[in-house]
């Protein structure tokens, strides 16, 4: 009994009171009253096209919409190949046919919430690259009609996450309030990649990560806990990263 007390209270100290403090901090806040509302615009934060003509890639994250924007962020994938006059931006939606080309401004804020870039390469790493990124979204797996699921997945951010694993030269992994991006599956439960990193997840509700990409993750309904060696950092539920230099 003791030793469930300790449990619950620890749990409840890493998971559920920074979650509790994320939500009151964004009911603070003012936000647009529905999608119609919401500034999609730009936020200036890739080169133009137009005048950088290396390849890109870059994985964005911002805050979603309405209450759930107080533990989640939308994720999504911009690419661009050498020379080209645009680039190209592949979310997964939550209606029709999930995965979307080319729906929003690139680097589009996301319900009003600007977004941040949270891995990128150019030049030509960024080449070499989009040929797997490329085939990794054509082979999505969720990508039907009625496929989307919003908790625990597979949603926008279990597709960013995936196109991830798919390519584990992305030295990177997606923010702790990502939530979806540790849904696997509903038969897969464990992800190696030639990296080293290690996914070991129950439906993306209950699971670990470990490795040079995540650190040390525990993952509990979603929320992630844990932290960074590479880029020393804290990993808190519904907060995100806290870096520590």
């Amino acid at each position: 009994m003791r030793l469930f007390k300790r449990l619950t209270l620890l749990i409840g100290l890493v998971y559920l009171v920074p979650s509790l403090a994320a939500a009151a901090y964004w009911a603070s806040q003012t936000h647009p009253a529905n999608w119609r509302a919401a500034d999609w615009s730009s936020a200036r934060l890739l080169p133009d096209p137009a005048k950088d003509k290396r390849a890109r890639i870059s994985i964005l994250a911002a805050r979603t919409g309405g209450f759930k924007g107080a533990f989640a962020v939308h994720s999504w994938i911009v690419i661009k190949d050498a020379g080209a006059s645009n680039y190209d931006r592949f979310d997964v939606v939550g209606w029709g046919k999930p995965v979307r080309q080319n729906g929003y401004e690139p680097d589009g804020r996301w319900y009003s919430n600007r977004p941040e870039i949270i891995w990128q390469a150019e030049g030509d790493k960024a080449a070499a690259l989009i040929p797997d990124i490329r085939k990794a979204i054509a082979e999505y797996r969720y990508n039907q009609k009625g496929s989307y699921t919003l908790w625990p997945g597979p949603n926008s951010n279990t597709f960013v996450a995936t196109i991830m694993r798919a390519v584990p030269e992305i030295d990177a992994v997606l923010p702790p309030n990502a939530v979806g991006r540790d849904f696997l599956g509903p038969s897969d439960f464990a992800f190696y990649d030639r990296s080293g990193n290690l996914n070991l997840t129950l439906y993306g509700l209950v699971g670990l990560s470990a490795g040079s990409k995540s650190g040390f993750e525990v993952h509990l309904l979603g929320l992630v806990a844990g932290f960074d060696i590479s880029r020393p950092a804290l990993k808190i539920p519904a907060v995100g990263r806290l870096a520590l230099m």
